[in-house]
């Protein structure tokens, strides 16, 4: 609805864009427990938001500057009819993801405007997925806006050099919005499939557009099929963790696989190899493997290997320890989680020593390490399982 409603009033006018779905969200609050959940929620909404912007083009006198010319109020409406037609909102969401993309915006900030503005995550939630405080997040939100108004970046998608600059971004943030997801930052909720779901449509409509059918797009794409194939076997009734070795692998997708594997396979074209491609590499090695024990533990490690020199940073460097510790034990892999010196605030990174610690049977500082790791958690479903590791400890 932001992406629409920008494209009608121009991306400079974005905030209004944002406040009028926000009115529209209070109205459908205040209508629906009176008059009943409508038969198609997304349409109610999207008529509100509309009759809203209409107001204000009227009120503002703006659509003379869109239209070009005076108009008749039912040409008005219709004007505002066409914007809402299925092939007019996604292009207005792709022109959205290419504008907040734009080459004058800082990386980081291009992310998260597109984590916040598109795709509608918190500033909690941007700030998790950064590793970052909320102040910085909302600093960047803030300087971008500013800068689209003062440079009056339009709403488009490149052609030419350009393009491939933006997609690359478009990407990243699309990649954190799925990750966000999988891996939910929410206390009470381990798995947001509403943001995977997001994550996989807005993909998957740049693999059906020309343009943006890039082979990182389709490597990314594949990446969320083999991710998203598992869902149903990482928790239990309860909502309790089963970790990878546990699952249930006849409770994985084997269509969602099937469909990773010709995405994977359309990603093979030319000769990029980006971190999209090695990660989904790296999933499909799992969704493969007929039991845990039976995993090709060092073609993975060899991924790894190859994804820390593309796209170093510590998160890679910790899950290829895990990796490393299955191909030369707990020991060598302990060596190198303890030089990630930048995630010793980040519960994964304690979790992990802690497993590391317990495998060689120094529980006193495996203990040390859950109980770190519980105290920087705010997941309930990964304090139960570190409550779990911490009772099994002798």
């Amino acid at each position: 609805m932001v992406s629409v409603l920008a494209a009608m009033l121009g991306f400079d006018r974005i905030e209004l864009a944002e406040d009028i779905v926000q009115d529209a969200m209070v109205q459908a609050l205040r209508s629906w427990p009176f008059q009943g959940i409508p038969e198609n929620p997304s349409a109610w909404l999207y008529r509100v938001a509309k009759n809203k912007a209409l107001d204000v083009v009227r009120r503002e006198k703006l659509f003379r500057q869109i239209s070009g010319d005076w108009a008749s109020e039912r040409q008005e409406e219709e004007m505002m009819e066409r914007f809402f037609f299925e092939d007019e909102i996604n292009d207005s969401q792709l022109r959205m993801l290419f504008a907040c993309c734009h080459p004058s915006l800082p990386f980081e900030s291009k992310v998260a405007m597109c984590l916040k503005i598109l795709c509608g995550l918190s500033i909690r939630e941007i700030a998790n997925a950064f590793l970052t405080s909320e102040e910085t997040i909302t600093k960047r939100i803030y300087r971008a806006k500013e800068k689209i108004r003062a440079n009056e970046i339009r709403l488009e998608v490149p052609t030419g050099p350009q393009l491939p600059i933006r997609v690359n971004a478009v990407l990243k943030s699309i990649y954190l919005l799925f990750n966000e997801g999988y891996t939910s930052s929410h206390p009470d909720t381990l798995i947001r499939q509403d943001l995977c779901e997001e994550a996989m449509r807005l993909t998957l409509l740049l693999t059906q557009t020309p343009r943006t059918a890039t082979p990182s797009a389709h490597a990314l794409l594949a990446l969320m099929c083999f991710q998203v194939a598992r869902f149903e076997a990482r928790t239990d009734a309860t909502g309790a963790i089963i970790l990878l070795k546990d699952q249930d692998r006849t409770q994985w997708n084997r269509a969602l696989i099937a469909q990773g594997k010709r995405q994977l396979t359309a990603s093979a074209t030319g000769s990029e190899l980006s971190a999209y491609h090695l990660e989904a590499a790296i999933a499909l090695q799992h969704c493969l493997a007929p039991s845990y024990e039976k995993t090709d533990w060092p073609t993975i490690l060899n991924y790894y290997d190859l994804l820390l020199d593309r796209k170093p940073g510590p998160i890679v460097a910790l899950n290829r320890a895990v990796a490393l510790a299955e191909v030369d034990g707990p020991m060598e892999a302990l060596l190198a989680v303890l030089q990630i010196k930048e995630l010793e605030t980040n519960q994964y990174y304690h979790a992990i020593l802690g497993d590391l610690y317990a495998q060689l049977h120094q529980t006193d500082r495996a203990r040390q390490h859950y109980q770190r790791a519980l105290h920087l958690t705010s997941s309930g479903a990964e304090k139960q399982l570190l409550r779990k590791k911490i009772e099994t400890l002798v």
